[in-house]
This record gives C-alpha cells, sequence and structure tokens, in this order.
C-alpha cells in the first residue's frame, strides 16, 4: 500500500507555501500525483437569493472571489512548476455553503488529503468546512499540518491515539505506510477499560495487527492526568518527540464537539505536529 494520489485544497494565498511544502514533500517521498484544488470562496453569501439582493453586490463578490482563485492558482503553478513532481492544478468559485461538494468530490479519488490546520489566527472560516467535507463527504483521511510545522514525508516516531473505535482503526489503516516506514510506533491507550474482552491486554490486537505488516510498536498506556484528552495526548506526544500523531476523527458528533468541545477538535485547534485523521 502506498499513496498514489494526493490531494489538497486552497482557498488562502498566504496559506499556499505551508502547505504546499507538506504536499510536495509528501508526492516527492511516494512518487504520487498531487491534485491541487484553488478556490475563491464568496464568503458573503449563504447559498441562496434573498430579497433585496443587489445584483451589482452579487457580481462584485463573485468577481471578487474569481480574483482571489486566480491569484491562488499563480502561486500555485509557479512554486509547483519548479518541483519536480506530478501535479495538476485547476480553479474555480464557489459560495461558502457549497463549497463541501466541490472539495468532496476531488477528496474521495483521493489517497490522502493534506489541508492546512482549520483554526487558529488569520484562519478563514471555509477551512473548516472543507476539512469536514474531505473526512466525512469524501471519506478521505487528512493529514492536517500545523501553522509553522516544518514537513516530514518520513517521520521516525508516531503516535497512534488508540481508544478501540472505528474511527481510531481506519487512521491507523490510512497511515500504514507512514507506520511501516517508521523506527517507532506508539500507541498511546487512556485509562484502558478494566471490564471488556481487552482488559488484560490493552492494545493487543492492535499491536498484533501491526507487527503483522512489520510496524515496530509499542504500548504504552497512560492515565487521565489532565483533564482533556487531548492535553495528554500533546504532551505523550512532546515526550517521545513524535514527528506525526494519527488519530481518529469525530468519534462524538461535529455538533457536540462545537458546542462542548472534543479531542479532535481541541487537536485541530492546538496540534504543534502533523496529525492525520480519519473518520
Amino acid at each position: 500500500m502506498s499513496y498514489n494520489c494526493l490531494f489538497t485544497v486552497l482557498t488562502d494565498a498566504a496559506l499556499v507555501d505551508e502547505t504546499l511544502d507538506h504536499a510536495i514533500a509528501m508526492a516527492a517521498a511516494h512518487n504520487a500525483h498531487l491534485d491541487v484544488l484553488c478556490l475563491g470562496v464568496d464568503r458573503s453569501q449563504t447559498g441562496y437569493y434573498y430579497a433585496g439582493a443587489s445584483a451589482v453586490v452579487l457580481q462584485e463578490t463573485i468577481t471578487r472571489a474569481q480574483e482571489d482563485a486566480d491569484a491562488i492558482d499563480a502561486k500555485v503553478r509557479h512554486r509547483l512548476g519548479n518541483e519536480d513532481i506530478l501535479w495538476a492544478s485547476e480553479k474555480g468559485v464557489c459560495q461558502l455553503a457549497d463549497m463541501g461538494r466541490h472539495v468532496a468530490l476531488r477528496a474521495r479519488f483521493s489517497d490522502l488529503a493534506i489541508l492546512p490546520q482549520p483554526y487558529g489566527e488569520n484562519r478563514g472560516a471555509e477551512l473548516e468546512p472543507a476539512t469536514e467535507s474531505a473526512l466525512f463527504d469524501g471519506k478521505t483521511p487528512a493529514l492536517i499540518v500545523p501553522a509553522g510545522g516544518k514537513p516530514n514525508a518520513a517521520p521516525k516516531r508516531v503516535l497512534v491515539a488508540w481508544n478501540e473505535s472505528v474511527e481510531a482503526l481506519s487512521a491507523v489503516r490510512a497511515a500504514l505506510p507512514i507506520l511501516t516506514a517508521a523506527d517507532e510506533v506508539h500507541v498511546a491507550i487512556i485509562d484502558p477499560p478494566t471490564h471488556g474482552p481487552t482488559r488484560s491486554d490493552p492494545g493487543g490486537m492492535l499491536s498484533q495487527y501491526l507487527a503483522r505488516h512489520g510496524v515496530k510498536v509499542e504500548i504504552d498506556v497512560l492515565s487521565k492526568t489532565l483533564p482533556r484528552v487531548s492535553d495528554i495526548l500533546m504532551r505523550h506526544a512532546e515526550d517521545m518527540d513524535a514527528d506525526l500523531m494519527v488519530m481518529g476523527a469525530y468519534g462524538h458528533s461535529r455538533f457536540r464537539e462545537a458546542i462542548f468541545g472534543g479531542a479532535t477538535r481541541s487537536m485541530l485547534e492546538h496540534a504543534t505536529i502533523p496529525v492525520l485523521m480519519a473518520h
């Protein structure tokens, strides 16, 4: 298994270089084809016509979005034209409420989406639906790259967040090309259940599965010493000097995580290393 088809969507010219740094590194390491979607997003419209809307204003917002798409596409082509990888770039314009459909259509025909961190300073509102569309509607694993993070297409130390969920197993399977090449893979289990079939051997079945793929795996059982699971995982990632984290995305509903918080939401906001997620 390898990553032959990579995908990224860019909606902000300021995020082109840092996102492409990671995408280019992955494409070169796996000899993969990189598809780039350059979107100009009309953030002023909700996706429907409202009474009293001025045709001039509507046209102005579309024109501005088209200019954004042209600027992003020009920057992407200039950057990728100097790289020794296979790539293609297309541009388009969409309204914020409709962008998920365009992202999902292209993401589902790729092995891995490489996307900028959707939350944080100077991050547009369109980054959140782009990420969620790839994960949910595109059914595609996503490598979320943090602001200022250095690209590392061959991480040596990987932390796997394991809670026996379907989402976590999907992320592990999606990360196999990376896990098999890593020097160390630590499976982190926080407060394993005291009852159930795996109580005497937490993470044992996953460890066996990974070992059969040639992964050098260790099990790390952690106590919940901090209020949030994400804080424990990030502290453990720091302690082991991890290059990458692998975890399931949105085990709870997106609405619940948006209101009450959750490991996925926290990681998308605060992670300082790349995170490979799958739903």
